[in-house]
Formats: structure tokens, sequence, C-alpha cells
């Protein structure tokens, strides 16, 4: 059934091809086009390996990977500048018209990408309205220029027809109803998954922001100001690079399914990594989080000094922690005040803007990692997405 499942995910009517080894290439000519190059600057990758983009005359070949680990198949897009032709040889392969003027995002990342390049006037629908931090963004919904058009079985197919977006961004994972969309490709809507979260590294992660610049044509601009996260990025990870003690931690907390724990190849690991941290699941060799129960955690958590990310539920004091579990008192970090959250900026509607801003800012996650794990290096930094669970 898991099989079946996933094959079935993968009937969008998109062309599947094997993954391209470049990230961004530039390719001249076509049989439809014979004007001069339409982009004159181009995105290079050096992080994300969970897309790619060529570049021709008038269009943009995308390639986005399966948002399945294992899996080697890519869907295909064709960025068509408006007022060109379709290029031959793709016939099977969605069609976006650039820039991309109207889109519709089913996450709250996708609203980081569009907030990153300062383009939120381009959001006309989300998923759900409820989860948005950014300001622009809210008072665009305010002010009713952004339509709520549900998700999964919810997904209100004949409201997001009618509107007609020049893209739907999607959510790549392997539980995501991608197939979900066939109807509004049908409907000629294109339908881009979104698989940034296969991504082993946060400077990865957030390289997607470069592919909502070639979907805008801000090619030149997002060069400029990814160059300085990724300089900032490195400038800390060389503080942590011969710290002689790297403190022990855990992250997240047990759920009614079991407790999740990022694995080795996890971009969240790579930030406690880079952050001066050791890990007791650093060696796990896949993505994503890894399903534990609560017995297997307790021991390491017994003797962790830092326990992350605790941000199950509206807990916001110890005392919350413990009426999830009174088991908690016992961990080393519970009983020296080492206990941090993620949510310093979640609003009253419950929208946490670590999953917006955060994500294409994983400098300022890194630096407020930094000045928790060994504060004597950033003595001065204040805490921009964590704070002190007392």
């Amino acid at each position: 059934m898991i099989i079946r499942s996933i094959l079935i995910l993968f009937l969008l009517p998109a062309l599947f091809v094997g993954c391209s080894t470049s990230s961004s290439i530039y390719e001249k000519g076509d049989a439809h086009y014979t004007g001069r190059d339409l982009f004159p600057d181009k995105v290079q990758l050096a992080h994300a390996k969970g897309f790619t983009i060529t570049y021709r005359d008038h269009y943009k070949v995308v390639k986005i990977m399966s948002p399945f680990e294992k899996a080697t198949d890519t869907l295909t897009y064709i960025l068509v500048q408006r007022g060109t032709p379709r290029p031959i040889g793709y016939k099977d392969s969605q069609v976006i018209e650039i820039p991309v003027r109207s889109m519709v995002a089913m996450s709250s990342l996708h609203l980081g990408l569009v907030g990153f390049l300062g383009c939120e006037e381009i959001v006309t629908g989300m998923g759900n309205l409820k989860y948005v931090s950014s300001d622009k963004v809210l008072r665009r919904i305010n002010a009713g220029k952004i339509a709520e058009v549900g998700k999964d079985q919810g997904l209100n197919e004949e409201l997001l027809i009618s509107m007609h977006p020049d893209l739907v961004m999607a959510t790549g994972s392997p539980v995501s109803k991608v197939n979900r969309y066939e109807s509004l490709y049908q409907a000629g809507i294109p339908v881009m998954v979104n698989s940034e979260w296969v991504e082993t590294t946060p400077l990865g992660r957030a390289e997607w922001v470069k592919l909502m610049a070639a979907l805008i044509n801000r090619e030149g601009e997002v060069n400029k100001k990814f160059a300085r996260v990724e300089k900032e990025y490195q400038k800390l990870v060389q503080l942590t690079a011969n710290v002689t003690s790297r403190p022990s931690l855990i992250t997240g907390m047990n759920s009614k399914d079991a407790w999740y724990v990022p694995n080795g190849d996890s971009y969240v690991y790579r930030f406690f990594r880079d952050a001066g941290a050791s890990y007791h699941w650093a060696n796990t060799k896949a993505t994503g989080s890894l399903p534990l129960s609560f017995e297997t955690v307790y021991p390491v958590a017994l003797q962790a000094d830092y326990w992350l990310n605790v941000s199950i539920g509206n807990v916001q004091t110890k005392k919350d922690v413990l009426a999830r579990d009174v088991r908690y008192a016992d961990f080393k970090s519970f009983k020296t005040n080492r206990i941090y959250s993620y949510n310093k900026r979640m609003n009253a509607q419950g929208a946490n803007d670590y999953w917006e801003s955060g994500a294409v800012n994983p400098h300022l996650v890194l630096a407020d990692l930094i000045r928790i794990i060994h504060p004597e290096l950033l003595p001065d930094h204040e805490l921009i997405y964590y704070k002190s669970i007392n």
C-alpha cells in the first residue's frame, strides 16, 4: 500500500527525468526564438541539492528532485518569459509564465521566500490564513487581497480555479497528497512542488529563495542578498570551529505518537553541529526526523546539557513542561534551567516567524544557538527566535 501511495502521488502531468548534475547552466538557441538573452542575471547554486536551474535565451528549465529521500526522479518545469513562444521539446512539462504575478502559497515557508525578496504583493491565496507572521502579508489579508483556499481534502478547487493564479506552490513530503492538485493542472494552473525539507544544510534550505527569484526574474537581487547571508553564516561557523568543549543537547518533546529527533543528515542537526554542540543521533544517515519512544530518549536526556526546541503545544514555562510529563523533571537541563524554545517571535494567532523569516535567515538562527550553547563567543547577541523556558 505504501508503494502504491507513492506511485499515485507522482501521477502529476509533469515530465519525470533523471536528476541533473549541474546547478545553473546557460544554453543558447531555440528553434522558435532568435532574440537576445532575456536573463542577463543568473543564479548559481552552491548549497541546495533539491533543484537545478538551466537558462536558455527566453526560458528557464527548473528540475525539482522528488521529495522522497531515496527516489531519483525529478519534476520538470519550463519558466517562459511572457510574450515569447513555448520552446520545443517539453510537451509534457508544466509551463509557468514569468515573471509570476500571482501565487498561492501552501506553506508559511513560502512566505519567507517572498519576504526575503520583498515581493509579498504576488501572494493572492494561502492554504490557511491563520499561521502568518509577516506584517505585510497580514495587511494584505486584512485588506481582503489574499484568499484562504484550504489544504489537502479541504482544498477549495472551485475557488482556486476561479482565481486562476499564475502558480500554486505546494509542499512536497512523503505524506503530502500532491496528486490532490491534478485538477488544477487540467485547468491550466501550474503547481510547483517545493521540497526544501530534504536539504541537509541550513544554507541549502535557505537557497531555495533563488528558485523564487527565478520565478519573478529577480536573480540579480537574490545573488547579492543571499551572498550576505552566506558570508555571515560561514563567519559564525568559524567561531565554533575550534571550541574545546561541545556541550550535549536533546531536542523536541514527546508527542502522542513518538518523540521525533532530527536525523544526522538533516539541516537541523547541521545547525547543532555548526553551533558547537554534540548530538547523540548525529550518525543516523537520513534527512528529516527519526521517531523514537520516550523510553529511548530518556537515558540520553538525563545527561544532556541543553534541551532545545521545546515547542509542542503552548509550552511557555517549566510548569507547562511538567504538565505534559513529570519525568521531564529528571533531565539535567531541566534542573539547570537550560531549556529553550524557538517561539520568541510567535504572534497571538499562533504563527511562528521561526518558520518564515527564520528559514531564509539561517545566520540569525545560528547566532541564537551559539549564544545559548557558547555564550562567551557572542556575549552581545540578543536572542531573535529563541527564548528561555523558566
